[in-house]
């Protein structure tokens, strides 16, 4: 089999980075990354995930990968959660435990007060990094959870298959640390509530329990789609169908697309075609979404946006 060598050009899908910018004073997400969200509305906001350091690709497979105070302490000053006039960060929320997800976020506890919150594996983090227990929370499946003006739903669900580092953290996860130390955990599908906007589910990894959403209803889904333009079309169908139209959802964004073993200092490119296919991943859902009557879009890194907005 020839080995397709480059990755896409993100430029072809120019088109796709619409999503409408937020007003100001009104609800936002802003997308860092990977599957790094910032909601926010103006007093108050949630980060799902928390991943800045972003370690090269050389150090995630052959050394050892921690936090980076710099870079976290320039990401969250950037999108706004540092300072006298932020908002009040009420919890980070990893989707799963890998590094890509939960590598910095009770850094980010620890810097901005908020909880850490998530399954058994993403505590263990916390705990390692010598987090306070009293600003952590174990989620509690398919309860609502009130945080703040903010409810989240957790639903479990299922990595993306392969899974390169399967099963629990069971101790206090310590850094410098091996990428593979950061076994996935708990996999969510996080439903987001606010009073002022309609609900949003996260979506981080490209995996779904069957059945799992079917009692859920969102307006927007954050789409990852890390992996899954590599996989065969009836796994996306699959996706698409126990994801966006189990929720009934009118508006998708698309996440987990870009390279992160790049820093956020450097423009986001997507990943190479060694590792993923958003061409095939972007004109696959293109279709599924027209079919559906569904608005498709790509995130721009660091502007608060509006999904809400029809």
């Amino acid at each position: 089999m020839r080995i397709k060598l480059g990755r896409p050009d993100l430029s072809d899908h120019a088109s796709l980075f619409d999503v409408p910018a937020a007003a100001p004073g009104t609800p936002s997400v802003t997308f860092a990354g990977v599957s790094t969200l910032a909601f926010d509305d103006g007093e108050s906001a949630l980060l799902i995930d928390g991943f800045f350091s972003r370690p090269s690709l050389v150090k995630v497979g052959l050394g050892r990968i921690a936090p980076v105070p710099e870079r976290i302490d320039t990401a969250i000053e950037r999108l706004g959660l540092l300072g006298p006039t932020a908002p009040r960060v009420e919890a980070v929320l990893p989707v799963h435990s890998h590094f890509d997800h939960v590598l910095d976020s009770a850094e980010v506890a620890r810097r901005t007060g908020a909880l850490l919150v998530g399954g058994a594996s993403t505590l263990q983090v916390g705990r390692g990094a010598d987090l306070d227990p009293d600003q952590t929370r174990v989620l509690t499946p398919s309860t609502p959870t009130a945080y703040g003006p903010w409810t989240v739903t957790a639903v479990p669900s299922a990595h993306c298959p392969p899974d390169r580092f399967p099963g629990t953290i069971d101790e206090p996860l310590r850094t410098p640390a091996r990428a593979k130390a950061y076994r996935c955990g708990e996999a969510w599908s996080l439903l987001v509530e606010h009073p002022a906007t309609g609900s949003t589910l996260v979506q981080g990894s490209a995996g779904f329990v069957p059945g799992a959403l079917d009692d859920t209803r969102s307006d927007v889904v954050y789409l990852g789609v890390g992996q899954l333009g590599v996989l065969s079309r009836d796994h996306i169908e699959q996706y698409w169908r126990h994801t966006v139209s189990a929720v009934g959802a009118r508006c998708v964004v698309m996440t987990h697309w870009d390279d992160f073993f790049r820093p956020l200092t450097e423009p986001l490119r997507a990943l190479p075609y060694a590792g993923d296919d958003l061409d095939v991943t972007v004109r696959v859902l293109r279709e599924l979404a027209v079919r559906d009557g569904v608005r498709l879009h790509l995130p721009t890194l660091w502007r608060r946006e509006d999904p809400w907005r029809d």
